[in-house]
């Protein structure tokens, strides 16, 4: 079913069932992997991991027409909840006061054995 009023930006996987971005009425919601820009993934620690995943939502957002600074709501799904201080520490460096409302859930498991965060974001458009 179309809808008009709404955008999805495919994700460059061609294998992916999920878009990378939807927009509806000024508002963006993107969900992010540790995808390193030459697409590949990185399943080394949670800090190789959680800086890839936030820099490909820095880019997916940037491609949307958005920015790190719009995002009002951020989802954070840990595999470790022991690994969210060094997720926080990555967390710092890419936002800052005032702060996105925020969420971190700990999962048994990703979509990928070794996977070990994903974030799902809601963002303001510029």
């Amino acid at each position: 079913m179309a809808n008009q009023d709404i955008t999805y930006i495919p994700d460059p996987d061609p294998e992916s069932i999920s878009s990378d971005v939807t927009a509806f009425n000024g508002i963006l919601m993107s969900t992010q992997i540790p995808t390193r820009a030459d697409g590949s993934l990185e399943l080394g620690d949670i800090t190789a991991q959680s800086e890839c995943t936030l820099q490909a939502l820095k880019v997916a957002l940037e491609k949307a027409g958005s920015s790190m600074d719009r995002v009002l709501h951020l989802t954070i799904y840990l595999t470790d909840m022991a690994e969210r201080a060094a997720f926080n520490e990555v967390y710092q460096r890419f936002f800052s006061s005032p702060w996105p409302v925020r969420a971190a859930v700990g999962v048994a498991e990703l979509a990928v054995e070794g996977m070990k965060v994903e974030v799902t974001a809601m963002a303001a458009k510029a």
